[in-house]
């Protein structure tokens, strides 16, 4: 039988086809390697090099806080270490004990280093900080025990010193570590998780500036994160601005004694808006927060009914009260509702709505005018030209000009609004239509109305300033901090203007009516010194107890000047929570003796002849 040529010839084609196919392949991957090595290789090169480097952040100092008088420090930065533990680095078996050891060294409690090294993390070759604000002899102490503690490491973290702050705790805040809610807001501004940021104060308000410009370390290392290379590439660090503050550290002292253990504020602030002293009672020491047992500290701040975390000044409100006459004055003068020598009789006692009306002085002030109902704080007028003459929507309409219901925007964080109510407010709140009644309490800083210690004192400048009303603020000026060259200042800024409602000749007037409170009214006892001629408001807030009222008093001197850059105002609150003293006069007219005759808070209360009432509590050395 003859062959079959056909079936001899297929394994033959097979073969050359195979062939063919490993010759393609052969190509095609000499063809990729060519692109890989020749073509794109310095892509690859850099990309590999990329995944080989590891970059550390070098942390920066933060930026320096000083006084008005860029003398003295209030914030500054002290020397001190992180320790970090590499886990990967400790041989398989030893980290428990390691981290016994390190728990012992460092004075930390075991669990608290196992939080933060826990087992998942066993194999990271990325080190984990465990503890900070570590001094230099316990570094040391790890420096000698380097070899039998592996995969440890410290670099240099500094820590704010607050010195001893006392009520400048809540003009400086304090910082802390960045939270994970924290981060999740700021991630797209360059924040990281390990970052220090400021949580309250001007920590706070001035982060970005303050915090200045990480550095970093950039080593090479292989898969596993291993260094591989000493070849470091270092960027230095840049710190932070110098913030210099328009505080006063001698008035914020001064303040501070005046106010004494009583739970309240104290402003002192100039026209412009320039804040000399802000001093809220009680206050808490920001350098806890840099202490190995802060949480317990942080946890019975937390839970101190006094509220040491409030600023009072701007995180608090309450009825303005008798100072709120001063805005009645304002608006009665500019509508020319009632001309400022026709009287009222205040008999003591007016009965309206079936009820009476008992002014503050029970037995009456007599037959008044504006200027003696201001200056004796008569309630009965008060009532009958606001409810007769001004009316509801007006003393809104001032409230608003002056500023009333909504933020100062000082340069602090956590102010709130205040509140002014309306009669729409009362309908949909209470279901209640607004009454006659409703309008005599609040002509006389009475019933919903409710202010902010730094919003009776932006209404003073405001009749200082003839109508014009400036944004308060603590930062005077940004400095470069190796130079101390300014960089950038803080002008006034407008934020109200009456002018065109009340002129001069108006506001004119409310001072010499304010001025003959000090006089001849209800403050010439404890403010009328010799030191500095002075102009203000009493004010008693009722809370509906029979024993506790707040005390209100604000004042500026010198009354006899035009010259804005020489006078200041101060307003003193003292809280209902605190025995009835009638303080808050006697805390202004020490205030300004101190100010405007040179003399510490011990001075002056001698000067005054007041070392029988004024306790020298809250001192701070």
């Amino acid at each position: 039988m003859p062959p079959i040529l056909e079936n001899e010839e297929r394994p033959q084609t097979r073969v050359r086809f195979f062939r063919f196919l490993l010759i393609v392949i052969f190509l095609l991957y000499a063809l990729r390697l060519f692109n890989m090595q020749i073509v794109s290789g310095e892509q690859y090169r850099r990309r590999s090099y990329d995944i080989a480097r590891r970059v550390a952040s070098i942390p920066a100092r933060r930026g320096e806080i000083y006084d008005r008088n860029y003398s003295r420090p209030l914030v500054v930065n002290d020397d001190s270490f992180a320790v970090s533990l590499t886990p990967a680095e400790v041989p398989d078996g030893e980290i428990p004990d390691i981290m016994a050891r390190l728990a012992s060294l460092l004075s930390l409690p075991l669990r608290e280093i196992e939080e933060k090294v826990p087992p998942q993390y066993y194999y990271l070759y990325q080190p984990l900080e465990i503890a900070s604000n570590v001094s230099f002899e316990t570094i040391a102490a790890l420096s000698e025990n380097a070899d039998s503690l592996p995969g440890t490491s410290w670099q240099s973290k500094p820590i704010r010193n607050y010195g001893s702050p006392g009520s400048l705790s809540h003009i400086l805040g304090y910082v802390g570590n960045i939270t994970r809610e924290e981060l999740t807001q700021l991630y797209n501004e360059g924040y990281q998780q390990g970052d220090v940021i400021g949580k309250l104060g001007v920590e706070r308000e001035y982060d970005r500036i303050l915090r200045g410009r990480e550095g970093s370390e950039t080593r090479t290392v292989d898969v596993r994160g291993r260094r591989i290379s000493e070849d470091n590439v270092r960027v230095p660090s840049e710190m932070g601005k110098t913030l210099v503050l328009t505080i006063d550290q001698d008035i914020q002292l001064l303040a501070e004694k005046a106010l004494g253990e009583r739970m309240g504020t104290a402003i002192v602030t100039r026209p412009n808006g320039e804040i000399l002293a802000m001093v809220s009672y009680p206050w808490y020491d920001p350098g806890i927060f840099s202490r190995s047992d802060m949480s317990a500290e942080y946890q019975r701040l937390i839970d101190n009914p006094n509220k040491p975390f409030l600023n009072r000044a701007i995180q608090s409100s309450y009825p303005p009260a008798s100072t709120f006459k001063i805005l009645m004055t304002t608006g009665l003068l500019a509508e020319n509702l009632i001309a400022p020598e026709q009287r009222i009789l205040c008999a003591g006692l007016i009965d309206y709505g079936q009820r009476n009306w008992r002014c503050w002085v029970r037995s009456g002030h007599g037959s008044v005018n504006l200027q003696q109902a201001l200056a004796g704080s008569c309630d009965i007028y008060f009532w009958v030209t606001g409810r007769d003459n001004m009316g509801v929507d007006r003393i809104v309409s001032y409230a608003r000009d002056f500023g009333y219901g909504e933020q100062t925007g000082i340069d602090l964080p956590g102010e709130i609004n205040g509140f002014v109510p309306t009669p729409q407010w009362k309908e949909r709140r209470f279901y209640e239509r607004w009454l006659a009644g409703d309008t005599m309490n609040m002509s006389i800083g009475q019933g919903f109305t409710l202010v902010t210690p730094l919003q009776i004192t932006n209404m003073v400048a405001m009749v200082i300033n003839d109508g014009v009303g400036y944004k308060p603020h603590v930062l005077k000026e940004v400095r470069d901090p190796v130079s101390g060259v300014v960089e950038q200042t803080v002008s006034p800024e407008i934020i109200h203007d009456m002018r065109e409602r009340a002129g001069p000749q108006v506001f004119s007037t409310v001072r010499q009516n304010m001025r003959s409170v000090v006089t001849e009214g209800s403050a010439r006892y404890p403010t009328n010194i010799r030191t500095v001629a002075l102009a203000g408001k009493t004010g008693t807030a009722e809370i509906g107890l029979p024993d506790r009222w707040h005390c209100w008093f604000t004042a500026y001197g010198p009354y006899n000047t035009d010259n804005h850059d020489e006078q200041i105002i101060v307003t003193v609150l003292v809280e209902a929570s605190n025995p009835w003293d009638w303080w808050s006069p006697y805390a202004t007219a020490i205030i300004f003796q101190g100010i405007f005759a040179g003399q510490n808070y011990e001075e002056a209360v001698v000067a005054l002849g007041l070392q029988n009432i004024a306790p020298m509590q809250g001192r701070r050395e």
